[in-house]
């Protein structure tokens, strides 16, 4: 299997703020990964870092073999991340289908491909951004990171915050993009038992650190250890 992105003893932050430290992973082509942890340990930090917006002090970033951290954050979408932040990012002055056209790279992701996952945005494609519940611009985000047609997505936060029947829908659309599309995903999320239901690996972040890294199943089938680590409910 293809190693897409290596992370070796990477110490990123904010200026002179450390964030992350010591970090390693890998993902292969087709992999997924829950990344877990209490609030404030790093998460979104990591994807950020992927993505360029914080400082990197120490290690290392490859991607599909590649230094990452030499390519601009502006061209990291073009080479493959697709990035979903928790806060949106939706353009009051763009309809649903300009948010979705605009982005579009060459790909098996296209309108017809999103519209048929995400039928309700079809049916406000002509709406403004800033018109759509908050369910719908978080389908509208996921869709438009699709349309970039990436290699690996980055999820922070998909589900925080909508209602639970938009919670299901959006389920079954980020299952069927890990079983389905070969697509590799990093989901960030505060549900824990709803993120590894949904990754084959885990990894749980401390103060920065990984403190625990296992396949998801085995640790979603360890209550203790998941409730120690991520003190859910």
């Amino acid at each position: 299997m293809h190693e897409l992105l290596t992370l070796d003893a990477v110490s990123a932050g904010y200026g002179e703020a450390m964030v992350l430290e010591q970090v390693s992973l890998s993902m292969q082509e087709g992999d997924s990964l829950a990344l877990l942890g209490r609030n404030g340990v790093g998460k979104t930090s990591l994807l950020v870092t992927l993505m360029g917006l914080t400082r990197l002090h120490r290690g290392s970033i490859r991607w599909d073999g590649a230094d990452l951290a030499r390519v601009p954050t502006y061209k990291r979408s073009r080479i493959g991340l697709g990035w979903v932040p928790q806060e949106r990012h939706m353009f009051p002055s763009l309809t649903v289908e300009e948010h979705l056209t605009v982005v579009a790279r060459p790909g098996a992701w296209d309108l017809r491909r999103v519209y048929g996952v995400f039928p309700r945005l079809e049916e406000r494609r002509r709406n403004m951004g800033n018109e759509l519940s908050g369910g719908e611009q978080q389908m509208l985000a996921i869709a438009r990171a699709l349309m970039t047609n990436p290699r690996l997505l980055l999820l922070d936060e998909p589900m925080e915050g909508l209602a639970p029947i938009i919670v299901q829908e959006l389920v079954k659309v980020v299952r069927g993009l890990v079983q389905d599309s070969g697509l590799s995903v990093i989901v960030v999320e505060q549900h824990a038992r709803l993120a590894l239901s949904l990754t084959k690996r885990a990894i749980v972040l401390d103060r920065g650190r990984i403190v625990h890294e296992s396949d998801s199943a085995s640790l979603l089938a360890d209550g203790d250890t998941l409730d120690r680590l991520v003190a859910v409910a």
